[in-house]
């Protein structure tokens, strides 16, 4: 059986995930889902010193306090630069890199580096008070994070919250040899905006040689929460294709 740490989006919180653990558990998976430093029950610590690497060590001090190893890291869409930070520092704990609809970065790249819309965020924020905090988009008609039914939204309001600029303005590093050893595996949410995958394409390969390994789900952004079945089924798909 395979151990989970689902690795939540910027401005999301590990309870973002709580539809789709039940059915990892069932499948006889251990499944980690903390929230980020600066949020949900952490969300009083966040400030302008919070960024990547915090987020980073926050994940890494998740697997050297509960002794995980062969570890699955499933990133979404921010959090594909957690979860390359966590492997470069550990890569003897992780199993594979999972980018859920995520930022894809190489060495020494930020958020902003990746994601044009987010550095406009930046910048904007730059010119306020309070240049430090970026809040979330708000809700729209066309739906909010890809889900568009109003009760799945009143539930993402109970727990999204803003973040720190330095998340997207800090680099991320990538230069431990082993970390390039690790399987990689990429699902592409495709029903309406794809924020982070479309703006960069996919790999045809991985960093190990091996073919790259991608998954599309008829779901939006926030699969976890419109669509966690399908979801769970893909993850299992990874496990067996590991054993």
């Amino acid at each position: 059986m395979s151990t989970f740490a689902l690795i939540h989006d910027a401005w999301h919180a590990g309870e973002v995930w709580d539809r789709m653990v039940p059915g990892l558990i069932a499948a006889g998976h251990t499944c980690h889902a903390p929230s980020l430093t600066g949020h949900g029950a952490l969300k009083h610590l966040l400030g302008p010193d919070v960024g990547l690497q915090r987020h980073v060590t926050d994940i890494a001090g998740l697997l050297e306090s509960e002794n995980l190893v062969d570890v699955i890291l499933v990133g979404h869409g921010y959090s594909g630069l957690v979860i390359e930070g966590v492997a470069d520092r550990m890569p003897e704990r992780v199993a594979q890199l999972v980018y859920l609809d995520a930022m894809i970065p190489a060495d020494g790249e930020a958020a902003v580096d990746i994601d044009q819309p987010t550095r406009v965020r930046v910048e904007q924020a730059a010119a306020t008070g309070e240049s430090w905090r970026i809040a979330p988009d708000e809700p729209t008609s066309d739906g909010w994070f890809g889900v568009t039914e109003p009760e799945d939204i009143r539930w993402l309001q109970s727990f999204i919250g803003d973040e720190s600029a330095r998340c997207f303005t800090e680099p991320v590093r990538i230069r431990n040899p082993q970390t390039f050893h690790i399987p990689r595996a990429h699902i592409d949410c495709v029903r309406g905006p794809s924020p982070e995958a479309a703006r960069r394409q996919l790999p045809t390969l991985q960093p190990n040689g091996e073919p790259a390994v991608v998954r599309q789900l008829d779901a939006g952004h926030d699969s976890m929460v419109t669509d966690p079945d399908a979801l769970v089924d893909l993850l299992l798909r990874f496990t067996r294709r590991r054993s």
